[in-house]
């Protein structure tokens, strides 16, 4: 046990540092609420799929959910189902045995309906690209609004990713 101990001493601390706050008072994330809520005016449901991610980016979107970030706070829910869903977020690659399942899940949201391709994998394919087993970046399989890249994204862009889509949208004139 001595041993143990004595080496972990030596060892020290092997962990990356803590990142370092860019805006400590929260002033960004706040402007996010503030503009989500002046642009939504009522909640926005948001259905996840994974087509084939490293989870990366789920550890990043499942970071919204505390207190620091409090997207249910801004009327921002995520569903089960892409029938009460307004906008997809599709992570990763979309590996082709998730290429059908993609397409249902896109063809089962109503209209109007937003998708974001999310992390460098689902922009670009990442570094999977295209292959046998990968038909790359999510707008290979269905039409993309917006994209958040990164590996992974961190949740402040996430949420402006989304900020961005909805206000996008809603800058389109609606067809009728």
């Amino acid at each position: 046990m001595w041993r143990i101990l004595q080496q972990i001493v030596r060892t020290g601390i092997v962990t990356e540092p803590t990142p370092q706050v860019v805006d400590a008072d929260g002033a960004a994330v706040q402007r996010l609420h503030r503009d989500i809520l002046d642009i939504l005016g009522h909640a926005l449901t948001i259905r996840v799929v994974d087509a084939g991610s490293c989870n990366g980016c789920e550890l990043e979107i499942n970071a919204l959910h505390n207190p620091y970030y409090n997207i249910e706070g801004l009327g921002i829910k995520f569903v089960a189902s892409p029938r009460h869903a307004d906008m997809l977020l599709v992570t990763g690659p979309v590996s082709r045995h998730m290429e059908e399942a993609l397409r249902r899940t896109y063809d089962a949201t109503p209209e109007p309906k937003l998708v974001i391709a999310l992390g460098d994998c689902g922009c670009s394919g990442g570094i999977f690209g295209e292959s046998y087993a990968s038909r790359g970046k999510v707008a290979n399989v269905i039409p993309v609004d917006a994209t958040v890249p990164g590996c992974p994204p961190p949740p402040i862009d996430i949420l402006r990713g989304i900020l961005g889509a909805v206000k996008q949208r809603q800058a389109k004139p609606r067809a009728g």
